[in-house]
């Protein structure tokens, strides 16, 4: 059921219409995934996949979840293998990131606040 305050879906299909974001300030204001507290990806990466570039001037904080696989993620003083599932992470503003996936994986990413403009094409 879909109407302007319920929205059901499925992540695996709903993920990949918008890189992987469920919930965000990019979603049309209408929409109730529109949201400029906090934003949500589910994120189905290949092996080898890896960040763009390096995310810098970070101004949020983000937590990010293993589901499945073995992800890592890097920081500038560590680097950090998450490989069970559960397995997270959380840094705070100001800390550059990036991430590879060293086997085929699912991550939850949550970020808050919602930004625009923090875009990595």
């Amino acid at each position: 059921m879909n109407d302007d305050t319920v929205y059901v879906g499925n992540a695996g299909h709903d993920a990949p219409l918008d890189r992987g974001w469920l919930l965000g300030h990019f979603k049309d204001p209408g929409d109730p995934r529109h949201s400029s507290d906090v934003e949500i990806k589910w994120g189905t990466h290949p092996p080898g996949d890896r960040r763009a570039q390096w995310a810098t001037g970070e101004v949020r904080t983000a937590l990010l979840v293993l589901i499945s696989g073995r992800f890592r993620v890097e920081l500038p003083d560590r680097t950090v293998v998450l490989s069970r599932q559960g397995d997270y992470v959380v840094w705070g503003k100001g800390v550059d990131h990036s991430w590879v996936a060293e086997e085929e994986s699912v991550v939850l990413t949550v970020r808050w606040p919602s930004i625009s403009g923090w875009r990595v094409d």
